[in-house]
């Protein structure tokens, strides 16, 4: 196959997606026939003759983009990765790796793997039961913030700063699981989302005037941002520890010097990037696959 020539590329996600409509939107301009498959609607058979996927037009396509991540039950999330990881065995590209995507996901994992990069991260607690949970945040000065499993865009997360809030946060902890509190770093009032797109990185700076987030969905603002040459190693490394080809990074210098790598998203967005950098990050994705795919055959 020439890259060059059109693909069969498959977007696994949602059809309201911005993000899913930007892709194929890119995709298509560059004459590929871009199919959009929802993670409910996968399936596959098993039999003498092979392995079939499901949907057709996953189990024909030379590329996959995993664009979301939805939460599910844990039979489901096993099935999911099991087939991308099927069909990633046999030739067929996946973006981001099924392992990727479960390193990326699950944070305690993640900050493993960033640690034994030798990577800085904030100080983690991971706690289950209220007296664990009470324990953390004593063992974090009494001023924490809950990160929960699944999230983004700052939905989700809380800083414990006083005994009610953590009374507050404990009556709701059991239907919570896991407890996920770092220490709340001081910063600046802003930090850096880094892009990775195989070797290329292309960042942001969030500035937020009103909240100590810095998400842009609450009201933080973006401009582009040129990172120091060592800022852009961090999130080549941090990426490249988390088994992800096309990461979120996110950076955070903090006010006593330490720059701390908060998160490395494996289903990361760009609509904030783009305006701001005034750059089509669709069609960056979208070249890194055909890079992936002239790889793919060449080294067949």
């Amino acid at each position: 196959m020439n890259p060059r020539q059109p693909m069969r590329i498959v977007i696994l996600g949602e059809s309201s997606g911005w993000h899913v409509r930007d892709l194929g939107r890119s995709a298509s301009a560059k004459g590929h026939h871009v199919s959009l498959v929802s993670w409910s609607s996968l399936m596959a058979e098993v039999s003498q003759a092979g392995l079939h996927a499901g949907p057709d037009s996953l189990e024909v396509a030379q590329a996959i983009v995993v664009r979301s991540m939805p939460s599910g039950t844990l039979e489901e999330v096993i099935f999911r990765m099991d087939l991308l990881g099927h069909l990633a065995q046999r030739g067929q590209i996946v973006v981001n790796s099924p392992r990727g995507l479960e390193i990326a996901i699950d944070k305690y994992l993640s900050l493993l793997r960033l640690h034994h990069e030798g990577l800085l991260i904030p100080r983690t607690l991971v706690a289950q039961d209220s007296d664990s949970i009470r324990s953390a945040w004593n063992q974090l000065q009494g001023d924490a913030v809950f990160k929960p499993l699944f999230g983004s865009c700052g939905r989700g997360i809380e800083r414990i700063e006083s005994i009610q809030s953590l009374n507050t946060f404990l009556e709701g902890s059991e239907r919570r699981g896991v407890a996920y509190l770092q220490e709340f770093v001081p910063h600046h009032g802003w930090d850096v989302r880094l892009l990775v797109i195989g070797s290329r990185v292309v960042a942001m700076r969030r500035i937020s005037d009103h909240d100590w987030r810095t998400n842009v969905a609450r009201g933080a603002r973006a401009e582009p941002f040129d990172p120091p040459i060592e800022w852009i190693e961090i999130a080549l490394r941090a990426a490249k520890a988390c088994n992800t080809e096309i990461a979120g990074v996110d950076l955070l210098p903090a006010k006593d010097g330490r720059v701390l790598v908060l998160e490395v998203n494996a289903v990361p967005g760009w609509r904030a990037l783009a305006k701001a950098c005034n750059l089509d990050i669709a069609a960056e994705v979208v070249n890194y696959i055909e890079d992936r795919a002239t790889s793919v055959q060449n080294e067949h």
